[in-house]
């Protein structure tokens, strides 16, 4: 009996052991796959090799996604940054074409491509050792997607090019608490005129288009009439007399087009082009091209950029202003002659959006600029204008002057369209009314 009891012990004691391990088995079996497919996965994807022989290794694999671009300012060549590869690599021209081209040189913020050639590499130099940039065989959807590392470059050519020449101005000796504007130094800086009349300010971005404020030419706003046979833009001018005086260099406006989802009620997405008849004539000094900022452009607080425009000097009172002059019907007072320019630095849009200045209003396509304290800003008149931003040695369109409360009040900074943010509808804009 007694040995019997024992048996059924340990026969007890067996199945409970199984049962167990049986258990464990189902626990960490699906931890066991999951750490073995991290681990594996990359390490089969990871390395390929090339009937040359040379290494490939796949961005999305080995590296993160992030991207970066730039042009040598030496020879031209086209520099490549792959995720956490801190060194810039040239770009081989195999499978290289000029869409590719435009599609880089928007990234940089410029609108279109001008030129690119494969460059020999002897012909460089011994500048490059570290490996190159190759184009995928495979069709991606977006560009960061497109580009792998290699050893070698088996065309022997790398690619070099250069972007529609924007955001530069001739030198010169060095708004609401702004200065008088020299003749060059906003060589993008252009007055709109309605029936004769300053109405807003606008940005040059090519020969034959202007960005400005969709508030300026908004259809569905009473006093603000849409008739495209009115608008004159003037450009290269520093005084609006000499505008008056020299009717001849006006040009006329052959469309415009406002941003599709514009609200004149919260202000948001208030961005419009203007395309003209005959193109401008562009100068060394005083008629040039803004440069557009790149998709990523997300200036911090604090970053110092320039406002530019005809518009009032003075402040007008606490009412809620879209900064042009069709707004109100009171004489213009206080509307200069000679262009205003003024520097205001970049504020958080979390800043901007608290209780005690905007409270909520700013969208993630506006952003504001201004002083806590006020006394400088953009003000009536002023609308459709530049904010602009140095970038190294470029400048960029970072604002439109849009809207704010009063003009130049504490707390109520100058709110700005975030050019950033609509890119990809003026190069639509562009190329779908270019004939």
């Amino acid at each position: 009996m007694v040995r019997l009891l024992a048996a059924v012990c340990a026969v007890g004691l067996l199945g409970g052991l199984l049962v167990g391990v049986w258990f464990l088995v189902l626990f960490f079996m699906p931890i066991l796959y999951l750490s073995s497919s991290i681990t594996l996965h990359p390490l089969k994807t990871r390395f390929s090799c090339s009937s040359a022989g040379s290494r490939s290794v796949l961005l999305h694999s080995l590296l993160s996604s992030s991207v970066f671009y730039r042009i040598s300012p030496e020879n031209s060549l086209l520099e490549i940054q792959l995720g956490r590869l801190h060194t810039w690599l040239p770009v081989c021209s195999e499978r290289w074409n000029s869409s590719l081209g435009t599609l880089v040189c928007r990234q940089l913020g410029y609108l279109r491509l001008t030129r690119h050639k494969g460059v020999n590499l002897t012909d460089v130099g011994p500048n490059y050792t570290d490996g190159f940039i190759q184009i995928t065989s495979e069709q991606k959807s977006s560009l960061e997607n497109m580009w792998y590392f290699r050893e070698s470059c088996i065309t022997g050519k790398i690619i070099a090019l250069q972007c529609f020449e924007c955001g530069t101005r001739a030198k010169l000796p060095r708004i609401i608490g702004g200065v008088e504007a020299l003749l060059g130094r906003w060589p993008w800086q252009v007055s709109l005129y309605y029936s004769n009349r300053h109405t807003c300010g606008g940005s040059i971005i090519t020969s034959q288009w202007i960005v400005t404020a969709a508030h300026c030419v908004h259809k569905n706003v009473s006093y603000r009439l849409p008739h495209v046979s009115s608008w004159v833009v003037y450009a290269g001018i520093v005084t609006r007399s000499s505008a008056k005086i020299a009717q001849h260099t006006g040009y006329v406006v052959e469309k415009i087009i406002y941003n599709k989802n514009y609200n004149h009620r919260s202000h948001d997405s208030d961005i419009a082009l203007m395309k003209l008849r005959r193109p401008l004539n562009f100068s060394v000094d005083t008629i040039r091209p803004i440069c557009l900022p790149p998709y990523d452009y997300d200036l911090p607080g604090g970053t110092q950029c320039w406002i530019s425009g005809w518009g009032y000097t003075q402040p007008d009172g606490g009412e809620l202003r879209l900064h042009t002059d069709l707004h109100f019907t009171r004489a213009t007072i206080h509307s200069p002659d000679t262009l205003k320019e003024a520097p205001v630095p970049i504020i958080s849009t979390k800043k901007c959006n608290s209780s005690c200045m905007y409270n909520g209003e700013i969208t993630p396509r506006m952003l504001c600029a201004g002083y806590t304290e006020g006394k400088v800003d953009a003000c009536q008149g002023d609308s459709g204008g530049p904010l602009v931003c140095q970038d190294e040695n470029l400048w960029r369109l970072a604002g439109v002057v849009s809207w704010g409360t009063g003009c130049a009040e504490p707390n109520h900074p100058g709110v700005y369209s975030k050019v950033a943010e609509f890119l990809d509808w003026i190069y639509d804009m562009i190329e779908v009314n270019t004939f």
